[in-house]
């Protein structure tokens, strides 16, 4: 039994498919398959019901990913239990970070973080909120910048700043000269949502709860639209389609042609928001480099967000949860 083929059996189990496991491992399929089937022989007994479009895991194949979860966190720790013997911020520090805040925060954040903490690179990922999660529980990121809620997963989580939230619509919209607009006024409009799955979508049904009446429907598809990121939606605005909510930090990437057809209005107090974190497991021991990589956030300039300084080092808020 092999740490790699505990990985492969968490990936198989989280995924429910073979290939799309192997691709999360980035090995061939036939490898991995392989390599589950070694270790059922091994243990003899069947982890996965094979067959049809979707593989599901036995009883005790549950148990076994269960514990299999336990190992890979701990063997992670082992490590940074070895890394602790020398410089913490020696080494590079993968961080996840969820795809409505990469784009606007990471340009403002590495040229910071170089400059404070040279020997410390950052290895990024950008992904949905749960499979960051489900990264961190493995071990195979280190921490992650999402937006409450999480899921409770057993993670630590320090706030980093609140982010209001705007109304982007066309230049051409006869709100376009308004100081402010309630979400109540959104409730008639072609609004423009993230797909399923984005974290950010669920926080603006938050702000509209009436849009997601509109999901299955034929009067929905007249009335919501889909984009695959922020950025197409700022196109599909842009374009004169409808209107959408974006968080603040998406404002610093405006592209100067595409500027004169949108308006960004504020919301009527109180203004909509979300709370950015950063989250990593408690078993997770290098503290000074999540004490730099926070404070190396906060000393970003994003415009229009409130940072929040923390009450306590890092090593505290570990010992206190």
């Amino acid at each position: 039994m092999t740490l790699t083929e505990l990985k492969y059996i968490v990936a198989v189990a989280r995924e429910k498919h073979f290939g799309r496991a192997a691709e999360s491992c980035f090995v061939s399929q036939p490898t991995l398959s392989v390599a589950i089937r070694k270790l059922e022989d091994e243990l003899g007994v069947t982890l996965f019901e094979r067959g049809g479009s979707e593989v599901s895991t036995t009883s005790i194949g549950e148990r076994i990913v269960a514990q299999a979860h336990k190992v890979l966190q701990e063997s992670a720790t082992i490590k940074e239990i070895a890394r602790l013997g020398h410089d913490p911020l020696a080494g590079p520090l993968r961080v996840g970070v969820i795809y409505t805040i990469g784009p606007y925060l990471l340009p403002k954040l590495i040229p910071v973080q170089v400059q404070r903490t040279p020997q410390m690179p950052l290895i990024l990922q950008e992904n949905f909120t749960a499979r960051l999660v489900e990264l961190l529980r493995q071990g195979e990121l280190d921490c992650a910048i999402m937006a409450l809620p999480l899921p409770d997963a057993g993670l630590v989580t320090m706030p980093l700043y609140d982010e209001p939230f705007v109304v982007a619509m066309p230049a051409s919209h006869p709100w376009a000269s308004r100081e402010s607009i309630s979400a109540e006024d959104l409730k008639q409009e072609n609004m423009l949502l993230l797909g399923s799955g984005h974290c950010f979508r669920d926080q603006v049904l938050g702000v509209c709860p009436e849009l997601s009446r509109y999901s299955d429907t034929t009067e929905g598809m007249q009335r919501t639209f889909e984009g695959s990121s922020l950025e197409t939606i700022r196109h599909m605005v842009a374009a004169g389609i409808g209107l959408t909510v974006m968080p603040v930090t998406a404002l610093s990437t405006t592209d100067v042609n595409e500027s004169a057809l949108i308006r960004y209005v504020p919301f009527e107090e109180p203004v909509p928001d979300r709370r950015i974190v950063l989250a990593w497991r408690k078993t997770f021991t290098r503290y000074a480099a999540v004490e730099a990589l926070a404070q190396a956030v906060q000393a970003s300039d994003l415009r229009g967000v409130r940072m929040i300084e923390a009450d306590s080092p890092v090593r505290a808020i570990v010992d206190a949860t």
